[in-house]
């Protein structure tokens, strides 16, 4: 059974960090090995120039990955990053982002994925990411 955007947001309610839950992340689809969250423009993530923070984009490219891993085993267990490798391509001004992470790999300790994050507006590709996750339990 596929996990749906609701059960989703429920993982992100429970399981992270204030600060992550701050940056109003949303799950807007689930697949069996993906998930596509919504970061919302705000101010406060914003850098002097007016971009969306690299920071905010790892963090939401990270989350990602771990509501895509949990999709893939049917709920949450717990996970860490192992590794994460972002590439910055343009900057986001204005718009809400879009992080798609589609699992490349999942193991029974390990997962990996690709992560893209596009502008929500103009579908603009503003980063690319990977990440490497140990499965906990």
């Amino acid at each position: 059974m596929t996990m749906t955007p609701a059960e989703g947001d429920k993982i992100l309610s429970a399981n992270f960090a204030p600060w992550v839950l701050d940056l109003g992340l949303t799950v807007e689809e689930v697949g069996e090995d993906r998930a596509v969250l919504r970061l919302p423009w705000s101010e406060r993530l914003a850098r002097e120039g007016g971009g969306l923070s690299g920071q905010a984009l790892m963090a939401a490219a990270d989350t990602a990955t771990v509501i895509a891993v949990s999709a893939a085993r049917g709920g949450f267990v717990p996970m860490t990053t192992v590794q994460q490798s972002t590439s910055f391509q343009r900057a986001v001004t204005g718009a809400d982002v879009l992080i798609e992470a589609v699992l490349t790999k999942l193991g029974r300790r390990m997962a990996f994925a690709d992560i893209t994050l596009s502008d929500a507006e103009s579908g603009a590709l503003a980063a690319r990411a990977s990440t490497v996750y140990a499965i906990l339990a």
